[in-house]
């Protein structure tokens, strides 16, 4: 165990003689320190209350947005207020001792927009629930510091390693001493985020606009994405039916000659009202499409197959730019990845040949809560005399 979790673990028993007490008010125990971690991604925002002494989940809340970069600190604010103030009982919020919040826009040196924001909405939410953490006591990372520290079965929070996201967005990143290093990918839509969710949405409605004008092959996915963007059933390919012209069907002969043709004027209209409606949303707002080419590729779809297995590829060749080693720790989080990812299976044979196997996490929360139980306390008075 390195010397840092020795300081930690002697630190946590002095805060709580050792163990909780029985079960008070809430579920929480009725004695004993108390540390909180948030998790704040472009999405929402969790907090998660944890016995200091075990890392126990003892209370939950959820609240918006805590990108702190997008969104505004007075905003950001309360929604920090918000899921805390579900997550931590009143009679309770005295003794929390630490807090360590991993936020979306919040790499990098401390003197970074995102982590200054970071530090300025939480310190000013929990002054406001009476929440009374020293400074020292309050540790600020980004989201993915905070997804690899939740890490499963290792003793505390790993220190070294590689990250992967795949969310809407996609980034790898390469942690040392808990801090990131070095980032791969993470561009945002316009000019990265190879292989995230904004990626594959974008890639469904191209061919869905590639098989209306004859560039590309047939595909489920235009019928799926009309109809998501409200395209008249009238102009939609039916099942079955085919991007040949009329008059073109001699192409279709023999198992393909029951198919009918998706008509000229049908496939115009089709064009015709698709990119319109996709100009009005915001760009990253393709990302709701990712599902439906993950539910076409189960299907069968040979174009939704090869659309993440080209994603699948981008993410890993960020993985490849961190030059990792084999057998080096993988921590994979976002909605892309996991048990019921779509991008999971395709991965894994590109991390095999790296040597690397991932270990999923759902978000950053658990890691903010090892964080915080690391958190620079009073040092016990053993260590003191020793310096």
């Amino acid at each position: 165990m390195s010397n840092e979790l020795n300081q930690h673990s002697s630190r946590n028993s002095g805060r709580e003689s050792g163990q909780d007490s029985g079960p008070g008010e809430h579920g929480v125990p009725a004695a004993g320190a108390l540390v909180v971690g948030l998790d704040a991604g472009g999405t929402r925002t969790r907090a998660v209350l944890a016995s200091a002494f075990d890392g126990r989940t003892l209370g939950e809340g959820v609240a918006g947005p805590g990108n702190a970069l997008t969104v505004a600190v007075p905003q950001l604010t309360e929604h920090l207020v918000e899921a805390l103030a579900l997550a931590v009982p009143e009679p309770d919020r005295r003794r929390v001792v630490a807090v360590a919040g991993g936020f979306a826009g919040a790499a990098g040196t401390a003197d970074e927009p995102g982590r200054v924001n970071a530090l300025t909405a939480l310190t000013e939410a929990l002054r406001r629930l009476g929440i009374r953490v020293p400074a020292r006591e309050i540790r600020i990372c980004s989201d993915i510091e905070a997804a690899f520290a939740a890490a499963p079965d290792t003793p505390g929070p790993p220190a070294d390693g590689l990250a992967l996201v795949a969310g809407t967005g996609a980034v790898a990143m390469r942690i040392t001493a808990r801090h990131c290093e070095k980032t791969v990918g993470g561009d945002g839509w316009l000019l990265g985020d190879d292989g995230g969710g904004f990626w594959i949405g974008r890639e469904a409605v191209r061919v869905a606009l590639r098989m209306a004008d004859r560039r590309g092959g047939d595909t489920t996915l235009a019928a799926l994405v009309g109809r998501e963007l409200g395209v008249p059933v009238a102009v939609l390919p039916r099942e079955g039916e085919v991007s040949a012209y009329e008059g073109e069907m001699s192409a279709y002969e023999g198992e393909g000659a029951a198919q009918q043709p998706w008509t000229r004027s049908a496939r115009e209209a089709f064009r015709r009202y698709v990119l319109p409606a996709v100009m009005a949303e915001p760009p990253v707002g393709l990302a709701r499409f990712a599902p439906l080419v993950a539910g076409a590729a189960r299907a069968g779809d040979t174009l939704a197959r090869a659309i993440l297995d080209e994603a699948a590829g981008h993410l890993a060749d960020c993985v490849r730019a961190l030059e990792p080693r084999p057998g080096e720790s993988v921590v994979a989080t976002g909605g892309l990845l996991g048990p019921e990812g779509p991008l999971t299976a395709p991965l894994e044979p590109h991390l095999r040949a790296l040597g690397l196997v991932a270990h999923w996490v759902p978000d950053g929360s658990r890691g903010a809560v090892a964080l915080a139980r690391l958190a620079p306390g009073p040092a016990p008075q053993h260590l003191e005399k020793n310096q």
